[in-house]
């Protein structure tokens, strides 16, 4: 039913932008797939947990896809952050721990209603030193409520899958789940059946490189080996009938693959698919550094949602569109390499990711279908007139909220790109990878202030202003631009603003104009506007036909208004001053219609030098030698006219 509603939502967004109707259900599905539901959880920070840090799991699964459950033996390599007595783990309450064993000795051990595992260790360990408990669990995952472990059919055949964002990874196995420790490495080993009941093999996937199969009777151990720090959020696993085949990405000679495992009944058109995923890593590859995870795989993995998640090395896709590919392969640098530091820096995540799908389509489709896809964007952003990219606390205790395909997706991903604007592709492709590149962030964790740091550090600039408005406030502007000719050969542009949310005073925004001359001239220009009623004066040497407004859609705003007042032009040609050059004098005749207010006279260096109210005549021997301007405050508006004193 979700999807039926997202669909009717996306129409009504506007239908003259049907060929970004693809790539908006492709970022709204994968939010749907991410957040379960709509629910509203109360998630907090377990401090419980934070006295220690995860260094290794060893996770051994025993499934069967065709049944709701699980088997866990999950053994933790810790080092203590403090002297510890007990070690605290996140489990489902409906999970049910049998045994916990330290050294070989069973443990004492309480689950709490709080979705705690408490352990009590058989001795202190102290700080800095490691220890290594080994939990053996059960239970039927789905019961959770978090929709984190899904047994399902496709095409009649069973499949077990996982996905944990945000705050599943505790309903199916004992983890620690908190943003604030990435675990150093993994073995993961997934127990099925041999076969399935039409005696197709199953196939097992996880994180990492496939080390063995063994089989066991009827069952088979797959070994999975993943040696990145990652997330317990981003560790998956699933299992069924897959038919497996691969890509190869050249990685200037130091080749490795993108292993796909695909549904049978959809293998022929899902490998005609996929295959785009190498020119999509070498983009990337170019644009911001080497794949984080040449040295083990890349992959897909089809699972029973219609959009996808960015599990570390192996992404599992509900479809198979390039949008869907490209967003998701995007994660592996943002999102798994450098991971949100907190769900309220989530586009840091999601919305680089949408954002670099969208260079995709700059890249491969060409600049006018890059601009319709930034149309699309803004029509979503815009749709609404409120709402902060960066999330506030209450925000992370809803799930919907966190994926918000307006602001977390499309929101971040245009500020993004109003940011490469802003400081030049040059300054802001250098500051991505020097965002990548920080051995404090690199396999770590980051805050949007981290990122802040890289673009400043890049750019020379100082991007306060910039991020408050955009990302930590909320809304967009609208303009009024009136545009008036000065003299024969200079526009002079008014800029007017509103904001269509309180929380920003003035959005200080570079704004882009075309102007289009009648022999085909082509003049763009940007108004570098920091306040309402500013105004800027620009050169044109040709026959205007029209002014565009932003015309490669490189803003996010909305309800704007661009006008050119011809008429002023003709009331100053028909406004004289004579002679000019002038010595002594200069004599003005103008049409009745006009009423000349007050006659102001500048020097070059925009000083004030003579001013009086409207007389015929003005005396112009005591003006200096050189260029002076005048302006003229009238019934009909402001003109200016140039004055040569010999």
């Amino acid at each position: 039913m979700k999807y039926y509603f997202l669909l009717i939502t996306l129409l009504s967004i506007s239908s003259s932008f049907s060929q970004t109707f693809d790539e908006d259900l492709h970022s709204l599905v994968e939010a749907e797939a991410k957040s379960a539901s709509n629910r509203i959880y109360t998630q907090r920070v377990n401090l419980n947990t934070g006295n220690y840090d995860v260094i290794y799991h060893k996770l051994e699964f025993t499934v069967d896809p065709s049944v709701a459950s699980i088997l866990g033996v999950v053994t933790t390599h810790f080092v203590a952050k403090e002297n510890m007595t007990e070690v605290t783990f996140d489990l489902a309450d409906n999970m049910i721990v049998s045994q916990v064993l330290q050294n070989g000795n069973a443990l004492t051990y309480v689950q709490n209603t709080d979705d705690e595992l408490v352990i009590t260790l058989q001795t202190t360990v102290n700080t800095g030193q490691t220890g290594i408990v080994e939990i053996t669990y059960s239970g039927n995952p789905i019961s959770s409520g978090f929709g984190s472990f899904a047994q399902t059919t496709h095409n009649s055949d069973p499949i077990i899958w996982t996905l944990s964002e945000p705050y599943g990874a505790k309903g199916w196995w004992p983890c620690k789940q908190d943003l604030n420790d990435k675990i150093e490495n993994i073995d993961v080993y997934i127990t099925t059946p041999q076969f399935n009941a039409q005696g197709e093999e199953y196939i097992a996937v996880s994180n990492g490189v496939e080390q063995s199969q063994t089989l066991n009777g009827a069952s088979k151990t797959t070994h999975y080996k993943h040696e990145f720090p990652i997330p317990a959020y981003l560790i998956a696993i699933a299992a069924t009938n897959y038919e497996v085949y691969s890509h190869t990405v050249p990685n200037n000679g130091n080749p490795f693959e993108i292993v796909n495992y695909v549904y049978p009944e959809d293998f022929d058109s899902v490998q005609e698919s996929t295959a785009v995923t190498v020119d999509i890593m070498e983009l990337f590859s170019t644009k911001f550094e080497e794949y984080p995870y040449a040295s083990e795989k890349y992959g897909h993995a089809q699972f029973g949602w219609g959009g996808g998640m960015e599990h570390t090395t192996v992404s599992f896709m509900g479809s198979f569109g390039r949008s869907l590919i490209a967003h998701e392969l995007a994660h592996q640098w943002f999102g798994d390499k450098i991971t949100c530091g907190s769900w309220k820096d989530i586009w840091l995540n999601e919305g680089f990711a949408t954002y670099l799908s969208g260079l995709v389509i700059e890249d491969f489709d060409g600049e006018e279908s890059f601009k319709s896809w930034k149309q699309g964007r803004v029509n979503s952003i815009t749709s609404q007139t409120d709402g902060a990219v960066y999330l506030a606390d209450t925000d992370t205790t809803s799930v919907g909220r966190i994926f918000s395909s307006r602001l977390s997706y499309n929101k971040g991903a245009m500020v993004l790109h109003m940011l490469r604007k802003k400081v030049g592709d040059a300054d802001f492709y250098q500051g991505m990878q020097d965002y990548l590149s920080d051995s404090n962030l690199a396999y770590n964790y980051a805050k949007t202030p981290d990122y802040i740091e890289k673009l400043e550090a890049a750019s020379g600039q100082d991007l306060t202003e910039f991020f408050n408005d955009w990302i930590y406030n909320e809304g967009y502007p609208s303009y009024t631009i009136n545009a008036n000719w000065i003299n024969t050969n200079q526009l002079q542009f008014q800029v007017n603003q509103t904001q269509s949310d309180g929380s920003v005073s003035y959005f200080e925004v570079p704004i882009p104009i075309r102007i289009m001359g009648t022999n085909g001239e082509v003049l763009d220009i940007v108004l570098d506007n920091t306040f309402s009623g500013e105004t800027f004066v620009e050169t044109v040497n040709f026959t205007i036909s029209e002014i565009l407004f932003d015309p490669d859609v490189d803003l996010i705003s909305k309800n704007n208004n661009l006008t050119l007042n011809t008429n002023t032009f003709e009331i100053a040609r028909s406004l004289l001053m004579y002679p000019n050059p002038t010595t002594s004098y200069i004599k003005l005749e103008k049409p009745d219609a006009l009423t000349i207010n007050t006659i102001q006279i500048f020097d070059v260096l925009g000083k004030l030098v003579l001013e009086m109210d409207y007389r015929e005549t003005i005396n112009t021997e005591n003006l200096s030698s050189g260029v002076h301007f005048v302006k003229f405050s009238t019934n009909q508006g402001v003109f200016h006219k140039r004055l040569l004193k010999d």
